[in-house]
C-alpha cells in the first residue's frame, strides 16, 4: 500500500481531521463574534480533540478501555498519548472559567463513552440522546470556551451562534447515521431508524433552514456572515439530498467532516470581495 494512502488513512483514523474541524469551528466563532481566539486555547482544542475522539472510537474495544487489540490501534494510542501530553501543557495557560467549562464537557464525554453502571449502557447507545450529546460537546468547545477564555460575557449573539452551531453539527451527523443504518442495532432509535431516510433528509434540510434563520436574530451581522452562512445552507441542503445510503469509505469521515474547513475557506475568499 502506498505511503501517501497510509498517511491519509492515519490522518482519518487518528482523528486529526476531526481535530482540524473543531479548530475551524472555533475560528468561525472568533470571526462571527468579532472576538480574538486565544492561541493557547486553539492549540489545546486541537490536541485535546485527538485523544478524546480516539478514546471514544477505540476505548470501547479495548480491555478496560486501555489495552487495544491490534498493532495499528496501538500506534494511534501512542499518538493520542503524545497529543494528550501536549494538550495538558497548553491547559496550564487557560483561565479558571475555561476549566469549569472543560469539566462540564469532560463529564458529557465520559457519559457518552462509559457506562453509567457496570451493567448499564452508555449514552452512546441511546440514539437521539447520543446525537444531542455530540452536538453539545462540539458547540461548547467551539463557541462557549473561546468566550470564557477571553473573559467576555455570554451575550445574546453568543447564544444564537451556539444554537446555530448546534444545528449545523446535528445536520452533519445525519450522513453518518444514514451510512450506519444497516449496521446499527434497532434499539438505537437513530433518526433514519425512527423516520426513514427520506424523512430524515427533510429533517436535516429543516434544521439547516433554522440555522440560517438564526442569523436574522443577531444584533451584529456583517454582509460576509449573510453570504457565507447562505452558502453553507446550500451545502448542507445539497448534502442532505445527495448523501447516498451506500457510501464510499471516506464520504462521511472525510468529505462531511471537511465542511468546517470549506466554511473557513469560503470566509477567506469572501473577505477579498467585501
Amino acid at each position: 500500500m502506498k505511503w501517501h494512502y497510509q498517511l491519509f488513512k492515519f490522518y482519518i483514523k487518528a482523528s486529526i481531521h476531526v481535530a482540524l474541524a473543531v479548530l475551524c469551528f472555533a475560528y468561525l466563532t472568533s470571526f462571527y463574534l468579532n472576538n480574538p481566539l486565544d492561541e493557547n486555547l486553539s492549540f489545546f482544542l486541537f490536541f485535546a480533540t485527538i485523544p478524546s475522539y480516539n478514546f471514544i472510537k477505540y476505548g470501547v474495544e479495548a480491555t478496560k478501555f486501555v489495552i487495544v487489540p491490534n498493532l495499528y490501534q496501538q500506534k494511534i494510542q501512542i499518538f493520542s498519548f503524545v497529543c494528550f501530553a501536549i494538550a495538558c501543557y497548553f491547559a496550564f495557560f487557560l483561565s479558571f472559567d475555561t476549566y469549569v467549562g472543560l469539566i462540564i464537557l469532560g463529564v458529557l464525554i465520559a457519559l457518552y463513552a462509559l457506562p453509567l453502571f457496570p451493567s448499564a449502557r452508555n449514552l452512546r447507545s441511546l440514539g437521539i440522546l447520543k446525537v444531542i450529546i455530540v452536538g453539545l460537546v462540539w458547540t461548547g468547545a467551539s463557541v462557549f470556551l473561546p468566550q470564557l477564555e477571553i473573559g467576555l460575557p455570554i451575550s445574546g449573539d453568543v447564544y444564537i451562534e451556539g444554537v446555530q452551531r448546534f444545528l449545523v453539527i446535528l445536520v452533519l451527523m445525519i450522513p453518518f447515521e444514514i451510512r450506519d443504518l444497516s449496521s446499527d442495532f434497532p434499539e438505537l432509535k437513530t433518526l433514519p431508524q425512527r423516520f426513514g431516510v427520506f424523512r430524515t433528509r427533510i429533517i436535516g434540510v429543516s434544521m439547516a433552514l433554522l440555522f440560517y434563520a438564526g442569523t436574522f436574530l443577531k444584533d451584529a451581522v456583517t454582509s460576509i456572515e449573510w453570504v457565507s452562512k447562505g452558502l453553507l445552507l446550500l451545502v448542507l441542503a445539497l448534502l442532505m439530498v445527495g448523501t447516498p445510503e451506500k457510501q464510499t469509505r471516506y464520504f462521511a469521515s472525510f468529505w462531511v467532516e471537511a465542511v468546517p474547513i470549506f466554511w473557513i475557506g469560503t470566509l477567506w475568499l469572501l473577505s477579498n470581495f467585501f
